[in-house]
């Protein structure tokens, strides 16, 4: 069963394709990871207390975790580590959170299955504040930042 609206237009699958238009709020200089089956990027909607969070997703269109193939959710899943450590030297931030919304009364908006990494400081408030879009270059700034601090072999494709 599909929860998204008729006549939707997927932003995770424009995105992978490398489309840009008015459905895509994300672009090619958030990405801070790609291969042939996952994406990580730099998030569009950013929180006040957590800059520079991170969603991982699948480069195939899965609406959420319940079409997920398995093999293609421990792809996706072994990357958060890897994520969160960068976040930790780029950021210097004190911990990490991980969430996944499913359908909407789990809180899903984006009809593409994605996982959230959230760079965590003591008293951020994240659960207690609400999003916005940030900059295209504040993104750019946060996804270099983060590239270089992922520990990828020098001929991994980002």
């Amino acid at each position: 069963m599909t929860h998204a609206p008729p006549g939707y237009v997927c932003p995770f699958c424009l995105l992978a394709a490398g489309v840009v238009n008015e459905h895509v709020w994300s672009r090619e200089s958030d990405v801070v990871y790609r291969d042939g089956e996952v994406i990580a990027l730099i998030a569009a909607k950013q929180w006040p207390g957590t800059p520079g969070h991170v969603l991982i997703i699948p480069a195939e269109h899965f609406e959420n975790l319940y079409a997920l193939p398995d093999p293609l959710g421990a792809r996706i899943h072994a990357l958060p580590c890897r994520v969160s450590l960068a976040m930790k030297a780029a950021y210097g931030c004190e911990g990490v959170s991980t969430r996944q919304h499913n359908e909407p009364a789990g809180n899903q908006d984006v009809w593409h299955y994605h996982l959230h990494v959230f760079p965590r400081w003591a008293g951020d408030d994240l659960y207690l504040t609400y999003g916005s879009v940030m900059p295209t270059e504040k993104r750019a700034e946060d996804a270099t930042r983060l590239r270089a601090r992922l520990d990828l072999p020098p001929d991994a494709p980002t």
